[in-house]
């Protein structure tokens, strides 16, 4: 499993980069929700870590129901977007989307890497994605390039995150101007 910090660089990016599509919040919260399986299978002797939270059918499902119960505290991740200056308009299905998504990503990253991810469970038990490239590549050689992927998703994301800000601080800057005008 690359690190969680892999997922959460990829996934920042989409969710800054698709926030008309995508809720930013839900995407990069739900790899947490999706790696507690991680750490709460490995308490178990079997190696085995992945199961189905780890799987696009499951996963999706867990994602966009992890939106929707992101819906019901939209006032709380409103204020916290506000305070890291992201203009935030939470809609139930853009957050569904942006867990389904999220969890995807994940388990797209998990599986190329990760022997133990069948990502097409419960209908095979195949490990499709990690097989791509067993045999062609060492796994260390691609966890390298799913790190250099990762920062430069990592990269594009802050700099993503400095024209959301700039936005943002734009908007607040022209709302105020447009309040004191009208109290003129």
């Amino acid at each position: 499993m690359p690190h969680p910090a892999y997922h959460i660089g990829v996934n920042s990016f989409f969710g800054l980069a698709l926030r008309r599509w995508v809720d930013p919040f839900v995407i990069v919260a739900v790899n947490v929700i999706i790696d507690l399986e991680v750490l709460f299978s490995s308490g178990f002797p079997d190696s085995h870590r992945h199961w189905y939270f780890h799987t696009f059918l499951v996963g999706g499902i867990i994602g966009a129901v992890f939106g929707m119960l992101c819906w019901l505290f939209r006032g709380i991740i409103s204020r916290a977007m506000k305070l890291v200056r992201i203009q935030y308009k939470p809609k139930l299905w853009k957050m569904c989307v942006a867990g389904t998504l999220g969890v995807w990503v994940h388990v797209l990253m998990d599986g190329l890497v990760s022997w133990d991810v069948q990502p097409f469970r419960p209908f095979t038990n195949s490990r499709a994605l990690w097989r791509m490239f067993k045999h062609t590549y060492p796994v260390d050689q691609v966890r390298r390039w799913i790190f250099i992927i990762s920062v430069i998703f990592s990269v594009a994301a802050v700099i993503l995150y400095i024209l959301a800000v700039k936005k943002f601080n734009k908007s607040s800057a022209e709302a105020k101007d447009v309040s004191c005008k009208s109290e003129i």
